[in-house]
């Protein structure tokens, strides 16, 4: 199974609503807080080419942000993702 990765900073409400998701739907994620933590915060600029929180991997898939996370749900892709 793809593990889940989500870079996440305190009192980010995007953060907290991508995690809340990927939860009730009881999916399994590692999170990294960057939070005063500016090499996490280099290391997921580095990887999804993106500044802003909260960018979640499926495995190696940068899958994007809260929105692109609420749009793969939608799209029922995001359960296709990660198998049951």
């Amino acid at each position: 199974m793809p593990n889940v990765t989500i870079y996440t900073r305190q009192a980010c409400g995007y953060c907290s609503a991508a995690k809340r998701l990927l939860q009730q739907k009881r999916i399994d994620f590692v999170e990294i807080d960057a939070t005063g933590a500016p090499e996490k915060r280099r290391e997921m600029i580095q990887r999804s080419g993106r500044m802003t929180f909260p960018q979640i991997f499926v495995g190696d898939r940068h899958v994007g942000g809260c929105d692109d996370l609420f749009a793969l749900d939608r799209r029922g892709e995001l359960d296709a993702l990660i198998p049951a």
